[in-house]
C-alpha cells in the first residue's frame, strides 16, 4: 500500500480535475488524488470551482478526512485552512473544520423530521377574544382585523355559527362609528364656515 499523509498534514499538489463540486488534487508520493469539495475551496462561498483553480495549478491542501466506500479509500482535502501563498496552517487545532463538521451533523440530523404543529393553548385571548394565545402575545390594533387559527373538522361546524355572528357584530360596529365620524365631520365642517360668515 502506498505512503499516504497522515490525517490533518498539510501538503502541496496538483489540480487533475476540476468539477462542479470541487476538484481532485495529486497527492504527492503516491498515485491517489483526495477531493477539495467547493465548500472547502475558500471561506466565501464557491459556485463554480473553475473559478477557483484550473488544471495543473499547485495548491496547498490539508487532509481532513478519510473514508473507506465501496472498498475504496475516499480522501478529503481543504483549501480554506490552508494560506496558499505559505501553506501555513490556518486552523492548527481544527476547530473550524470541528464547526463545518457540527453543522453538517446538525442539518442531517434534521432533514428527516417532519415539522408538526404541537397542542395549541387552551386559552382565549382577553384582548382580541380568539383562541390559543395570551393577551401579552396578541398583535391586534384597536379596530384591526382578527385573524383566528384555522379551526379542525370536527370544531367547523361549531365554529360556523360564531363566526357568522361576529361577522354580524363587526359590521354593525363599524357602520355605527362611521356614523358617529360622518356627524363629527359635518359639525366641524358647519362651524368653520359660519366663523368665515362671521369674520
Amino acid at each position: 500500500m502506498e505512503a499516504l499523509p497522515e490525517l490533518y498534514a498539510i501538503f502541496q499538489g496538483e489540480v487533475a480535475t476540476v468539477t462542479e463540486y470541487g476538484a481532485f488534487i495529486k497527492i504527492p508520493g503516491c498515485r491517489k488524488q483526495g477531493l477539495v469539495h467547493r465548500t472547502h475551496m475558500s471561506s466565501c462561498r464557491v459556485d463554480k470551482p473553475s473559478e477557483i483553480v484550473d488544471v495543473g495549478d499547485k495548491v496547498w491542501v490539508k487532509l481532513i478526512g478519510k473514508e473507506m466506500k465501496d472498498d475504496k479509500l475516499k480522501l478529503s482535502l481543504s483549501m480554506k485552512v490552508v494560506n496558499q501563498g505559505t501553506g501555513k496552517d490556518l486552523d492548527p487545532n481544527n476547530v473550524s473544520l470541528d464547526q463545518d463538521e457540527r453543522k453538517k451533523r446538525m442539518f442531517r440530523d434534521y432533514t428527516s423530521q417532519k415539522i408538526t404543529l404541537e397542542a395549541v393553548l387552551n386559552t382565549v385571548c382577553k384582548k382580541c377574544g380568539c383562541k390559543g394565545h395570551f393577551a401579552k402575545e396578541c398583535f391586534m390594533q384597536p379596530g384591526g382585523t382578527k385573524y383566528t387559527l384555522i379551526p379542525e373538522e370536527e370544531e367547523e361546524e361549531v365554529a360556523a355559527g360564531g363566526y357568522e355572528r361576529d361577522r354580524k357584530a363587526s359590521t354593525a360596529e363599524d357602520s355605527s362609528k362611521k356614523r358617529k365620524k360622518d356627524h363629527s365631520e359635518r359639525i366641524s365642517w358647519e362651524e368653520s364656515s359660519l366663523w368665515l360668515l362671521n369674520a
